[in-house]
């Protein structure tokens, strides 16, 4: 294996292309690697692409460039066998990772220690990773539900709103007020009867495949449909108590029921608890029409037991996976965002994904803001930060070794 390394030759641009995708000089890279003769799927003296490489990096925009420039991404030398996806799920980038998901990479293909990327991502605690690939349908698998079958008069969904419905599937956050606002802000509110009828199935689907039957996906389309049922009855509640109001100068206002619909969700009890949310996920699971697979037992067992977790967080880690060390992250107060990157300019303790989430959950949060603020300032201890992460490169480092 050493003596084939020893074999590779590289012109002065491909160098320069590696070398610039190890720096993430984007700027660099996208001029040099239009210069190149051959096409980019050339490899190193590891056998490593330019694609592998910008995954490893978790460049989006290199791997971008590269997939539009014809990068093989089946093309593999490397001596563990790590497909771009391998290293995508390694980096932590999600984003990255939906690329090649999205040019139809085999998620089950394995490395040398027969690991799939999704579990080489579990074992560097790069979850996010693993709820993208576990939870990724392809976009062509969703065209039947917008063309005409049989007797229909109309698709469930507009053919035009095939990447809309595409995006509002693959999400990986379970929040009932995330699905509320992706179907506001992906333009499905105009098609929740159609979306409704094709996520139940899409459900039924997964159950009835012959071979590879996915119960975590069905649950997850049943959850789904669920949740826009009860978008749908919201809607026609609003309606029917602002029907004498109905004009054209309530235009503007026609997705006000999705504002009813999060203030719903996000009201808490005296205790703190989401009743709305635990009621719904119990209605939802107790109605899930395959009773007898696994997921609905483990849903059922766990939503039954006498110190339960919230419903919600049941769901999540029975659709997403049980994460394998104490969960520290951060979410979203409105919408149950990973990682969100804004704060209550008040008291600091609270954070969300932007303003909108912020406004959505004001009316909950300036019951106890001030309380907050003054428990701050009197030097009470803070939220603890998360640990930080494992060395992801480290990692690939040491088992890169194990292949040579």
């Amino acid at each position: 294996m050493t003596e084939d390394k020893k074999k590779v030759q590289l012109d002065d641009i491909q160098k320069l292309v590696f070398e610039r995708i190890a720096k993430n000089d984007t700027s660099s890279f996208k001029q040099l690697v239009v210069q190149l003769k051959n096409g980019v799927n050339f490899v190193d003296n590891d056998g490593m692409t330019p694609l592998q490489h910008a995954c490893c990096k978790g460049n989006k925009d290199a791997v971008q460039i590269l997939l539009d420039m014809g990068a093989d991404i089946n093309f593999n030398q490397h001596g563990a066998d790590y497909t771009p996806l391998h290293f995508a799920a390694l980096s932590g980038n999600t984003q990255v990772c939906r690329l090649l998901l999205d040019a139809g990479i085999n998620v089950n293909s394995v490395n040398s220690v027969s690991r799939t990327a999704s579990q080489m991502a579990a074992f560097v605690g790069n979850h996010a990773c693993v709820e993208t690939i576990n939870n990724y349908v392809s976009r062509t698998s969703l065209e039947y539900y917008t063309q005409v079958h049989g007797q229909q008069k109309e698709p469930y969904i507009p053919p035009t709103q095939l990447k809309a419905f595409h995006t509002f599937v693959i999400e990986i956050n379970l929040h009932p007020v995330r699905i509320a606002l992706n179907a506001q802000n992906l333009g499905l509110l105009r098609h929740l009867p159609g979306l409704s009828r094709a996520l139940s199935l899409m459900c039924v689907k997964e159950m009835q495949k012959t071979h590879d039957i996915n119960e975590l996906l069905a649950f997850k389309f049943h959850y789904f449909g669920w949740i826009v049922a009860e978008l749908m009855r919201c809607d026609e509640q609003f309606k029917a108590q602002h029907k004498d109001k109905a004009g054209e100068g309530d235009a503007a206002n026609k997705n006000d029921f999705i504002e009813v619909f999060v203030k719903r969700v996000l009201k808490e009890n005296k205790l703190g608890q989401l009743d709305y949310v635990e009621f719904t996920v119990r209605e939802c699971a107790r109605e899930f029409p395959f009773r007898e697979c696994t997921i609905f037992r483990q849903i059922a067992t766990q939503l039954g037991s006498k110190d339960a977790l919230p419903a919600l967080q049941v769901l999540r880690n029975a659709i997403n996976g049980m994460r394998g060390f104490v969960d520290e992250s951060s979410y979203c107060s409105s919408c149950g965002q990973e990682k969100p990157d804004k704060k209550c300019s008040k008291c600091k303790a609270v954070q969300y994904c932007d303003r909108e989430c912020q406004r959505l959950h004001w009316f909950m949060h300036k019951k106890s803001c001030a309380r907050l603020l003054a428990a701050s300032q009197a030097g009470a201890p803070g939220p603890q930060l998360p640990r930080a992460p494992i060395d992801a490169s480290e990692l690939r480092e040491e088992l890169a070794k194990l292949s040579t």
